[in-house]
């Protein structure tokens, strides 16, 4: 007889929970598991060099024979960024609506994977996986085709929201399905997963409509060229400016290469409107009057190799500031990227260009759904149990009150880890286990070899450099050098510290001659008395502890 354990319904993330990005949950039942999105993350500031953050895709491997396929609820970086990288490691179906494999497409061609298994799904449609019946809901975000999904299991319906904004004036009339949500509501939802992105913030978010509004004020109010910044997966955004552009009959160029993929995408796929002569290339901005011109660039959140960026710090090749200028950036500055945002808006302001941002107008709208419209979805819902996911812990923690608020019972409210094994049974819902679900670090074509200690290398070099040491020893005669030479990088420049140097060398020059005097010729016990005696010396004469790397050379 088959153990009532293994029956019980399991909802397992790896990524989105107490963390913003990287989303990806499995859901599990005995034998078959299905998966909601892929997503990545960008490096926080202790993550030195790295590009992007994906999930640890462990437990999934492990147990990809019972995979039944891969369900995205939209296509921003967050939700499809880990894709290509789970891709390579185990051959699946992956069903999303028309724009989000579009845009996935993509990035499967840039790492040159097949594009075979990939499914285009509508909203309303159903889909059988294994004893799953996966249905996508339509939703509203800031992107088009967005939708929620809905798992019928042999347990009772999970839904989930994914990112998701209550918007009655949507860009491209598509209105959130409330009432299939209330049709589930009615039949019985056994768990609901809800974005907690705004779960802090009271009221409702605004209308994507109203920046529409402000970009055609400062539109026509700009009397020379408009810089606009936004997230290039932002369609919605995007439609807005070639809107307002089209309205005063200007031009629209794109700067950045996944600027300019988006576009491409949405536009062959239809859910970009545009006149057939209102997009000109880069190279054609200078044949244009600049008030008659708009830039659509990225780099709204000040990534160092963004276009706005290297416009700002004057490094782009087709683009140079003008002090007429004006740049619009147009989004609010993920959790962590204060500080480079209002570093980018210094600089340009610096250089006499006029800056609107989000405090000065409304010019971003967030695409996540404040306070009111979560206890919307709860009302029409109606979950027995609830598990708040795609936030940090205080949105988290938020969401569970606002849920209790609700009438919810305490106990059928949890906030969960990114590993841990939530099994549905009839006595509710228990974490007995966790799985793996760390963070891979990306950097350039490396996956997951740098782990915490290259970046603790990495984070000494970054603020006290290093030193090389360089000695000669001669294995034939027994024989070492004991005038070493000092290679200094990151630490202090050489000519101007020539006294700590001398004195470095002194150093190490009595440890060398306390080796030959004792016949130590073994290279690592060398090595090791060398950056021993030299990290002493470094740090009483200056308190700083660079990184110490001892080489010898065989004479």
């Amino acid at each position: 007889m088959q153990n009532r354990k293994t029956q019980n319904l399991k909802i397992i993330p790896l990524g989105g929970v107490r963390e913003i990005g990287k989303n990806i949950t499995v859901v599990e039942y005995k034998n078959e598991i299905i998966i909601i999105d892929c997503g990545l993350t960008f490096p926080d500031d202790e993550m030195l060099g790295i590009d992007i953050v994906i999930p640890d895709f462990k437990y999934l491997v492990d147990n990809k024979e019972k995979i039944k396929g891969l369900f995205i609820t939209h296509g921003h970086e967050d939700h499809i960024g880990g894709i290509p990288y789970l891709l390579k490691k185990i051959d699946i179906p992956v069903y999303g609506t028309k724009l989000t494999i579009g845009l996935l497409e993509n990035k499967l061609k840039e790492h040159h994977l097949s594009r075979r298994n990939l499914h285009i799904v509508q909203a309303g449609d159903i889909i059988q996986a294994g004893v799953f019946g996966v249905e996508f809901i339509r939703s509203s975000h800031s992107i088009p085709d967005s939708c929620m999904i809905a798992i019928k299991t042999p347990k009772g319906t999970v839904l989930f929201t994914g990112d998701f904004k209550i918007d009655y004036t949507p860009i491209d009339g598509q209105l959130l399905d409330m009432q299939r949500l209330g049709e589930l509501g009615k039949e019985g939802v056994l768990a609901l997963l809800s974005d907690s992105t705004n779960a802090e913030r009271p009221g409702y978010t605004m209308s994507e409509r109203t920046v529409g509004e402000t970009f055609k004020n400062v539109f026509g109010s700009a009397k020379a060229r408009i810089i606009v910044a936004t997230f290039a997966s932002n369609v919605h955004r995007i439609q807005q400016v070639i809107t307002a552009a089209e309205y005063y009959h200007k031009k629209v160029a794109l700067s950045g290469r996944s600027m300019e993929n988006t576009v491409r995408v949405a536009k062959e796929l239809g859910y970009l409107k545009l006149r057939e002569n209102t997009l000109i290339d880069l190279e054609e901005i200078d044949s244009f009057r600049p008030s008659q011109v708009v830039l659509l660039t990225t780099g709204s959140q000040g990534e160092p190799m963004s276009a706005l960026t290297r416009i700002a710090n004057g490094e782009h090749r087709k683009v140079k500031l003008s002090q007429s200028d004006l740049v619009v950036l147009s989004a609010t500055p993920i959790p962590g990227n204060e500080i480079t945002v209002f570093s980018i808006i210094n600089n340009l302001m610096e250089k006499g260009v006029k800056v609107i941002y989000q405090s000065l107008a409304d010019v971003h709208v967030s695409g996540h759904a404040c306070q009111e419209e979560l206890k919307l979805i709860h009302a029409l819902v109606k979950p027995k149990y609830f598990l708040p996911v795609h936030g940090e812990y205080r949105h988290l923690e938020r969401h569970r009150e606002l849920a209790i608020s609700m009438g919810m019972r305490e106990d059928h409210v949890f906030i969960g880890h990114n590993g841990d094994v939530m099994e549905i049974n009839n006595r509710g819902v228990q974490v007995n286990q966790t799985v793996t679900a760390g963070a891979v670090m990306v950097d350039g074509l490396g996956i997951g070899d740098v782990g915490e200690v290259v970046l603790r290398d990495r984070k000494i070099l970054s603020e006290d450099g290093m030193i090389i040491a360089m000695i000669t020893v001669n294995r034939s005669t027994k024989a070492i050098d004991s005038n070493a030479d000092l290679i200094s990088r990151g630490f202090v420049y050489v000519k101007e510290s020539e006294d700590l140097m001398d004195g470095a060398k002194k150093e190490i020059q009595k440890v060398l001659e306390r080796c030959q005097s004792k016949n130590i010729f073994d290279w690592a016990t060398i090595k090791l008395e060398v950056r021993t005696v030299l990290r002493k010396y470094i740090y009483r004469t200056t308190k700083r502890d660079p990184m110490i790397i001892p080489i010898i050379i065989d004479a």
